[in-house]
């Protein structure tokens, strides 16, 4: 890792001085750095991908219609997901067989959707697809992971955490929306990632092609393709909720600091002014497919006629003009829906607060089934919890100080990567819960899950890797040979600690004594 890490932060000496012909030469150093992006097919890294993706699709999959009935919020958003499958929109067949209000974009509900229509109206039909997302959000980890780090090794930590991660696990098995919020911002960092490898790739054929910025005016012509599918990923997110936008600056400004640095790096610096005015142009086209999405997924809203506020501003009296009218109607609905989330304030036995949330402060109970039997005993327990993996979870705020220590050691992208995704994902909730003190649940961490496992394994590598210039030709060193054992011994704790608690994440029946011993934090847990 640190090899990588080296070669990552050079900056103007990754670009030596012109040759005797007049281009500008391209280091070693670069030429191995930017040859190793093309060896992302590597087949052992698919094989490693595809084992923990297998094991990850098992245990979200196996049993999953075992919670019979509706599972903490899957009382609301499978039946307007059903609904949808009917009317177009989220109906109210009880109160007023009409439209029903509700305060989340419809995306996530058309996921859902898809289930039902598929296996229907049933806890396969509203679960299966949760299942899905939650598989493919380890996919993209393992792939991002393999990209920022360039080891099997780590990429597959990366994937076997998650996999082993109860709070996500329980997610990917309950009809929630959070999952499909997360499979789309981890999509989304990902296109970006890819989208900085481009960029580079580009400015180096620029430079092998003779562009020379003393004597060329301009920047090199790139369009960043992956740039803006990220806009258009982050417009799915969007449209599930709305806690996506929390990513847009966030990312956004991750972007314009990687072009500056590779063009620091290629040392195009006489036209910085040029290259920024560019990179805010295409970032401005980005958010706009951002938006374009996001209304995309309302075409239910605008096409009927029988939606929430569809017709509110002819209900009321005012000029209704075709298309503006329901963009109109739609930015009203919008209001109102963001007035009930900032006054959203009730106590809820299970609400928390952003900091105990990487504490586990505050799991939430999803399933609790009174008078159980057939464990065996008297006394007999059931539940599903919201909790992440302990010894997991625990280790997130010691990995962030350490990737905080590495990201201004190292000057490292890829440490100051995780950190941006990481703080997008926790730190407006802090600002929201201090401000309005929201009511607010623990699954709202969701998004930032990949980041902090990111955090965690960047940490693990460092503590496998030597110090720089400790490395030796005659195989590992002992401190290679310890970090490694470290690292073994932690996954495999975490293992173990995820077998432990395994029932309460599917909701196994199990004696109450074994139950009550679970409950590490007592009625905190509970």
């Amino acid at each position: 890792m640190t090899d990588v890490a080296a070669a990552e932060t050079g900056t103007a000496a990754e670009v030596a001085a012109p040759t005797a012909a007049g281009v500008r030469g391209v280091p070693e150093v670069v030429r191995r750095r930017l040859a190793s992006l093309e060896n992302w097919l590597d087949p052992y890294s698919w094989v490693v991908t595809a084992v923990v993706v297998a094991i990850a699709a098992v245990l979200r999959l196996n049993g999953i219609t075992g919670a019979k009935g509706y599972v903490f919020d899957e009382v609301y958003y499978p039946t307007d997901a059903w609904d949808m499958l009917t009317h177009g929109v989220e109906w109210d067949p009880e109160k007023t067989n009409g439209p029903a209000y509700v305060v989340h974009p419809p995306l996530g509900k058309w996921l859902i959707a898809l289930g039902e229509k598929a296996f229907g109206n049933n806890e396969l039909g509203w679960r299966f697809p949760a299942a899905v997302a939650g598989t493919l959000m380890i996919l993209i980890l393992i792939r991002v992971a393999y990209r920022m780090f360039h080891s099997i090794v780590l990429a597959g930590t990366a994937g076997l955490l998650m996999t082993l991660d109860g709070f996500q696990l329980v997610l990917s098995r309950t009809s929630l929306l959070d999952i499909f919020l997360g499979l789309f911002v981890l999509a989304s960092f990902a296109a970006i990632v890819l989208d900085r490898d481009h960029y580079r790739r580009r400015l180096l054929h620029a430079l092998e092609d003779s562009y020379d910025s003393d004597s060329m005016p301009g920047m090199p012509r790139i369009v960043p393709w992956w740039l803006l599918v990220a806009g258009v990923l982050l417009g799915l997110a969007c449209g599930v909720k709305w806690s996506a936008l929390f990513f847009l600056p966030f990312f956004g400004a991750l972007v314009v600091v990687w072009r500056v640095q590779a063009r620091r790096s290629a040392g195009i610096e006489g036209s910085w002014l040029a290259g920024l005015v560019r990179d805010l142009s295409w970032g401005v086209l980005s958010v706009v497919l951002t938006l374009v999405t996001y209304l995309a997924t309302w075409t239910g809203w605008f096409v009927t006629d029988d939606g929430w506020f569809r017709h509110f501003r002819e209900a009321n009296g005012l000029s209704e003009p075709p298309v503006l009218g329901a963009l109109l109607n739609l930015w009203h609905y919008h209001q109102e829906a963001y007035g009930f989330h900032s006054g959203l304030t009730s106590h809820h036995p299970y609400q928390s607060w952003p900091w105990q949330w990487l504490l586990l402060g505050r799991p939430v109970n999803f399933f609790f089934p009174l008078n159980v039997t057939g464990c065996g005993e008297a006394r007999c327990a059931r539940e599903i919890l919201l909790l992440g993996t302990p010894i997991l979870w625990w280790s997130f705020l010691p990995a962030l100080a350490a990737l905080i220590w590495f990201g201004i050691a190292r000057r490292d992208w890829r440490a100051y990567a995780i950190l941006t995704g990481a703080a997008a994902g926790l730190l407006p909730w802090f600002y929201y819960a201090i401000k309005d003190g929201r009511t607010m649940f623990s699954f709202y961490a969701l998004p930032a899950l990949p980041f902090l496992i990111l955090a965690v394994v960047y940490a693990l590598g460092a503590i496998m890797t030597p110090p720089e210039g400790m490395a030796t030709g005659s195989g590992r060193t002992d401190r290679q040979l310890i970090g490694v054992v470290v690292a073994g011994v932690y996954v495999t704790l975490v293992a173990l600690c995820f077998a432990y608690f395994y029932p309460l994440f599917v909701g196994q029946i199990i004696p109450y004594d074994s139950w009550l011993s679970r409950l590490w934090l007592g009625n905190r847990w509970f």
